[in-house]
């Protein structure tokens, strides 16, 4: 029987840039891989040049996700309906179909109806910082928990299906030896760690004192190729950069490898580091 993997992020280029190597790489086994994206990324950053041909940024930024979705090898990809927050200090926090602005229930309800749907015995998020501390990606993450925790049970969100029990949990998390390296090789390179990204709203330095535990670090060295395609149909959002440069050399320093903290089953003190995130499923 087919094993299923479902990934539950913020937006499109989530799926390529963070973990795309994981979903290529169970993908590329055979496994059905799914991805439940919250937004469609309205509030990106966006040359115009990018948009042509498209009635709009979402329009657009869907478009590159299908395509990005077809080289990673997903079966099948679902929105939520909500619309990108943005940074915060933004103005597109305050919209009422922000995502932010809908409550941790009402978006755990939507999650809980596609684990109930799909059935995959693993579910992925961001961990509980949001990899950056992105508004969406610690918003989606709460709600992913609490439709984890509650997909089990039948009176929760009763209208989203019957009840099932995934087997595991996990939250991506980025090894702060690599961020802690770029910290360091950055300003030889005239960047600034506390200014990085394509708005220079992420502090990569903040985010190297921020540490969770690794549980499973998953080679995916097999499945880079797919990942550097995916992440180069994000080219609204720099995806042609992403595997070159500074963050691509660092990279390549420490290995192709993604990394993964256990929220489920409940890791026990001195469990053993795993390398594939369906060991014992």
């Amino acid at each position: 029987m087919t094993k299923t993997l479902l990934a539950v992020l913020a937006h499109p280029d989530d799926e390529s840039f963070g973990l795309g190597g994981t979903l290529a790489l169970y993908a590329s086994r055979g496994y059905d891989v799914y991805y439940v994206c919250a937004t469609r990324g309205e509030a990106g950053t966006v040359d115009a040049e990018h948009l042509m041909g498209f009635k709009d940024t979402a329009e657009m930024r869907t478009n590159e996700l299908m395509r990005a979705g077809k080289e990673l090898g997903l079966k099948e990809i679902f929105f939520l309906g909500y619309r990108d927050s943005g940074m915060p200090g933004m103005e597109d926090n305050k919209h009422p179909d922000a995502q932010i602005n809908a409550p941790i229930d009402e978006v755990a309800g939507r999650v809980v109806k596609y684990i109930r749907d799909l059935k995959p015995e693993v579910v992925l998020t961001f961990d509980p910082i949001g990899g950056y501390k992105h508004p969406d990606h610690i918003h989606i993450h709460k709600a992913t928990v609490l439709a984890f925790e509650k997909a089990g049970d039948a009176s929760f969100h009763p209208e989203a299906g019957s009840a099932f029990k995934p087997q595991a949990l996990y939250f991506q998390v980025f090894p702060k030896g690599l961020l802690r390296a770029a910290v360091r090789l950055m300003p030889l390179f005239g960047k600034d760690p506390t200014k990085f990204g394509r708005n220079g709203d992420i502090n990569i330095k903040e985010l190297a004192e921020v540490t969770f535990p690794i549980h499973v670090r998953l080679n995916v060295a097999s499945a880079a190729e797919a990942k550097r395609k995916a992440s180069e149909c994000h080219a609204s959002q720099g995806g042609m950069q992403m595997r070159r440069g500074l963050m691509g050399f660092v990279t390549r320093l420490f290995g192709e490898n993604e990394d993964y903290m256990q929220a489920y089953p409940p890791v026990t003190e001195g469990i053993r580091r795993k390398t594939d995130l369906f060991e014992g499923i």
